[in-house]
């Protein structure tokens, strides 16, 4: 045997150290990770308790739920696990309240482990059956379903539910053309990204999927916060971020620019473009971290950075395969394509002959800079102040006959900022009444100025997603009379009120250097200041337009563990007079005429059908021909909404023109004329 020279002893000795060291510090490093997780969890309970406004205590029931709704989480349609995984950890079932107080979290992680080995079992059986030959001509179906399946006793079963998953998606892309050589390369990619994904999942977001499992238990609003979520909440609340100013996305494994955010770093340096592939990225003076199939999360992470600092990044320009790297200095990026804009219509460029000047308010989210209000900066960031300065641009531009608020895909955000935008509309008065967990209610007023700022027709729009604060403002606007109401059925129904508070900080007399995200707990029930809660109803329109998501299972009547409906004491308020069964009633039977005869509304009532359809169906069909004549009606329409869906993201517009926007216009025009006929005839 040859002898070890005296060098390469004490190298090996040295990789040894090294070793032990890094084994050492990783095992300081889990402990000290594990010591906190015990820490925020322990926490987390006794916050829930303290402060959720059902004060139910953590208990076997609350148990079940954290079991019944982690593993879906993991494995929604029972394609990982079999059967004898779930009858082996079925004792947790009524244990997990006891180890969630004792802090103990374990089976969050014991069980993700579980499925990524699962995971990796499925994928390679994944392969083989892309591979494999499969006969579409056979009549079978596929279940999609989880609820309506049971867990999978064994390989062989649990194979066949992947031979009908891979033999669907070869047959969905037979159908869309591409051949089969490249379908089964697609798809060997895809779960080869989904295995990358899931092995990268980082242990605080295991953490704070499990832990929002717990607070999910006592309402649907109620959730944990990592310190990283907490970071992009805040970010949404102030639409300020530090960074290079870019919308990212993820595609088939890459880093693409979606979008150059305006007036950005990444804008101002004018070089990076939509459809550009970040393969790379490096702090000033650092190494290069690859990031190609990296989870966009973390790729963001790497990107953001302090105001100042410099970034640099390894891109592959659209249309390119040359690699170029540009390096930018990160800055303060205002988000103001999702604050509030208005904009003027003249109403005959959209609709011969009609007259009349309509001006649109956007609210995207009901934002507010809390940090920014409680230091006394002068020009805060918030949607009352944003929507008054639309509101005088539409004066100063010489008026407008009515005014459209659109709240659609609105779904909430600050309680005050609610407040003080219905204010504005209303004037001074009570705009939303709030239950506490002890049962007081106290009426919130808005008092910032003696008379509304604007008097005139309003007309505000909503739909399934028009959620919490936009509801407080819908349903004030109804319950005083001030507008109507068009759009779907009804808003989404959340009528709680969510508080956020960070974990370990001044609780129980207790500090915490460590970050350990938040907590955001439902502590109050609002109510309309007609008595009447939104939970579950929402605010319904005055007037409905077809719409396929009134048709989907949105709102918060489908959400579990969602709090009931109720009434409280009306509060007195002022009634403006501005709606009645008479203007509604001729303002639904105009619109339905017109829409009767539109072509662009009958093309929607047909894809609302096919969807209802489809929604009401449990099983999809795996013979070709079945399948193919079932595409072939929707795969115009699939067309039709993803070019909408481009259109709607390329364009800066807030109020765009098309058919469900001109029947958004008619409706406030006819609404203008009945209140002059109204007032005409002293009613």
């Amino acid at each position: 045997m040859k002898k070890s020279s005296p060098v390469r002893a004490a190298r090996n000795l040295t990789l040894s150290l090294l070793v032990l060291i890094a084994c050492a510090v990783g095992a300081k490093q889990l402990l000290a990770e594990k010591a906190q997780d015990k820490d925020t969890a322990m926490k987390v309970c006794k916050m829930l308790s303290a402060y959720h406004i059902s004060q139910r205590a953590i208990d076997d029931e609350i148990s079940k739920q954290i079991f019944q709704k982690y593993i879906s989480d993991l494995d929604s349609q029972k394609i990982y696990f079999y059967k004898s995984d779930i009858d082996g950890v079925a004792a947790y079932q009524t244990e997990l309240d006891d180890l969630l107080k004792a802090g103990d979290v374990d089976f969050a992680y014991s069980m993700f482990d579980l499925f990524l080995k699962r995971l990796d079992e499925r994928i390679d059986v994944i392969n083989e059956l892309i591979d494999a030959e499969h006969d579409f001509t056979v009549d079978e179906t596929i279940m999609f379903d989880g609820e309506m399946l049971e867990w999978a006793k064994d390989p062989a079963e649990m194979r066949e539910r992947w031979r009908k998953r891979v033999k669907y998606d070869l047959l969905v892309m037979k159908l869309d053309g591409v051949e089969l050589a490249e379908a089964r390369q697609r798809l060997h990619k895809r779960y080869r990204l989904l295995r990358q994904t899931m092995h990268q999942t980082e242990p605080f977001e295991t953490f704070e999927m499990f832990m929002s499992t717990l607070t999910s238990s006592f309402d649907p609003h109620s959730s944990y916060m990592s310190p990283q979520t907490l970071d992009e909440f805040e970010i949404q609340m102030k639409l300020r971020l530090q960074g290079i100013g870019a919308q990212l996305r993820s595609e088939d494994g890459m880093t693409v620019i979606n979008r150059v955010i305006p007036k950005g770093s990444a804008d101002k340096d004018g070089r990076l473009k939509k459809g550009d592939k970040i393969i790379a990225v490096a702090q000033q003076g650092g190494d290069w971290v690859d990031v190609v199939e990296m989870k966009l999360s973390k790729v963001v992470r790497y990107i953001r950075g302090p105001e100042g600092s410099v970034v640099r990044l390894k891109i592959i320009p659209e249309g390119e395969t040359k690699e170029t790297v540009y390096e930018l200095t990160r800055m303060q990026v205002e988000l103001d394509d999702q604050a509030v804009d208005g904009k003027i219509i003249d109403s005959s460029k959209w609709i011969p002959g009609a007259t009349g000047r309509i001006g649109v308010i956007n609210i995207p989210s009901f934002y507010r800079d809390f940090a920014g209000a409680q230091d006394g900066v002068d020009n805060f960031r918030s949607t009352s102040r944003d929507v008054l300065k639309a509101l005088e641009k539409f004066r100063d531009a010489g008026g407008v006959d009515a005014v459209v608020v659109d709240l659609r895909w609105n779904g909430g955000g600050a309680l005050t900022e609610a407040i003080e935008v219905s204010g504005l509309f209303t004037g001074p008065g009570p705009i939303v009444q709030i239950k506490d967990m002890s049962g007081r209610v106290r009426s919130q007023e808005f008092d910032l100025f003696d008379q509304p700022a604007y008097t005139g027709p309003l007309v505000v729009v909503i739909n399934r997603l028009s959620a919490s604060a936009s509801e407080i403002f819908a349903g004030a606007i109804k319950d005083y009379g001030r507008g109507i109401v068009i759009g779907d059925t009804t808003t989404h129904g959340k009528g709680t009120v969510q508080n956020v508070v960070q974990v370990g900080r001044s609780l129980f007399g207790n500090n915490n250097a460590n970050p350990m995200g938040a907590l955001k707990v439902t502590i109050n029930q609002f109510y309309r200041v007609n008595g009447e809660s939104t939970q579950k109803e929402g605010v319904k329109s005055n007037v409905v337009l077809p719409s396929q998501l009134d048709k989907m299972d949105q709102g918060e009547a489908f959400l579990k563990n969602a709090l009931e409906f109720d009434k409280i004491v009306a509060v007195e308020h002022t009634d403006f007079g501005l709606v009645s069964p008479a203007i509604e009633q001729a303002l639904k039977a105009d619109s339905q005429q017109r829409i009767g005869s539109n072509s662009e509304f009958a093309k929607l009532q047909s894809r609302i059908d096919r969807y209802v359809e489809r929604k009401n169906r449990k099983e999809i069909p795996l013979k070709e021909d079945v399948l193919r004549e079932e595409r072939e009606l929707s795969k115009v329409e699939e067309k039709e909404l993803e070019a909408e869906a481009e259109a709607l993201q390329e364009s800066k517009d807030i109020f765009r023109d098309n058919f469900y926007n001109k029947e958004i216009l008619h409706i406030s025009l006819d609404y203008v004329r009945q209140l002059a006929a109204n007032k005409t005839a002293g009613k």
